[in-house]
């Protein structure tokens, strides 16, 4: 018999009368799924074919979003390979509150929440827990869409095709869906509202479930090693904020590099509007200006990313600033002090709802 996405709420609902009793919520809730399913957790799992869930995955984001796609994805195909129960009947909606990262509200990707719950549904304590970080940290250091998925697009490979052309990638460096999507808006010069935008999100969460699959299969053949290692600001970043924060993602990309941000000079004018100019000369070498403005007082990020969307420069991190015009300089150099190569970069500008993008060229 199955178990609906109302009779699911309803019973986490009867147990959740404060936080410690939420907890028992959480148990009474699986006790109850497992008894009708006749399966115990974690459930049984066989090695799945990736890509068959990566094509899933992306199919699939259309229909309930990231997270449902996901998490959706693998349960499916779980349930075509074994064709019996927990996974004939198991209710996959209860994944569909994590589109947008999380009801729209910008937190973590979607796709990473619903392939991180199937890993939780088929693994446990500490393997579950490897496996999860692996997605996360995976995610934050991959380009996607990736090449594979892209190529799917371009040939129709998809059941659900709706976009056939090659999409920029870009590596946003963060698990956040607001920066995620901002970054690789901003790469491909596209709204969050675009075509280009939502079949991004689909080709991302096959991408995420695919990898899923993957890394299940390595662990189910005791063959996993994960591959991400942590960027060594993280450590650095922990020696002034480590009694604060307990995190494994590089701050870098919401919150700038305090410690290689140019100097700002300021101009004469005012401003009566926000604006980023054009970089002089271009194209440049090594040396080129930046002006940009302000209307009013305002916390201004200016930085160089390169065409896959990674962040090469700290221009301005962070600073607030009066209302006026001013001036950064960007020498051709990364945040680690290394000479960039030659090729085209953009320049980015965010401060409050404003966010703007200019192309530069760097010839030697």
């Amino acid at each position: 018999m199955r178990l609906t996405r109302k009779e699911f709420l309803t019973t986490g609902t009867k147990y959740a009368a404060g936080a410690v009793i939420g907890a028992v919520a959480v148990e009474g809730l699986t006790n109850r799924v497992l008894a009708r399913t006749n399966a115990s957790w974690p459930y049984p799992y066989q090695a799945l074919d990736p890509e068959k869930v990566r094509i899933l995955g992306h199919d699939l984001y259309y229909v309930g979003g990231c997270s449902y796609a996901a998490f959706a994805a693998l349960v499916t195909a779980m349930k075509d390979l074994v064709g019996a129960e927990p996974w004939t009947s198991f209710p996959m909606e209860i994944m569909s509150y994590g589109s947008g990262g999380g009801a729209g509200w910008g937190g973590t990707c979607g796709a990473i929440n619903g392939s991180a719950a199937f890993i939780s549904l088929v693994t446990s304590g500490s393997a579950a827990s490897a496996l999860e970080s692996e997605v996360y940290g995976w995610y934050t250091q991959t380009l996607f869409p990736t090449d594979i998925s892209n190529e799917y697009g371009r040939e129709s490979k998809y059941t659900d095709n709706r976009y056939t052309q090659d999409l920029t990638q870009n590596m946003s460096g963060s698990i956040l869906c607001h920066a995620s999507v901002a970054e690789w808006c901003a790469v491909a010069q596209v709204g969050q509202s675009s075509t280009e935008r939502k079949e991004r999100c689909a080709r991302l969460a096959g991408d995420v479930a695919a990898y899923t699959a993957k890394i299940l299969n390595d662990n189910l053949a005791s063959q996993f090693t994960a591959l991400f290692v942590s960027p060594a600001i993280i450590a650095e970043c922990k020696t002034c904020h480590g009694t604060t924060i307990s995190a494994k993602m590089e701050c870098t990309q919401c919150h700038g590099d305090h410690r290689v941000a140019g100097k700002v000079e300021t101009l004469d004018g005012g401003a009566k509007e926000y604006e980023l100019t054009n970089n002089y000369p271009n194209p440049f070498n090594p040396q080129t200006k930046i002006e940009f403005a302000i209307p009013k007082e305002s916390t201004v990020d200016v930085a160089v990313y390169d065409v896959h969307g990674r962040l090469i420069r700290n221009l301005v991190a962070s600073e607030r600033h009066s209302a006026g015009r001013y001036a950064v300089e960007w020498d051709g150099t990364d945040n680690a002090g290394g000479k960039v190569a030659s090729g085209v970069y953009f320049c980015r500008m965010v401060a409050g709802q404003f966010m703007t993008t200019k192309k530069m060229t760097l010839l030697k």
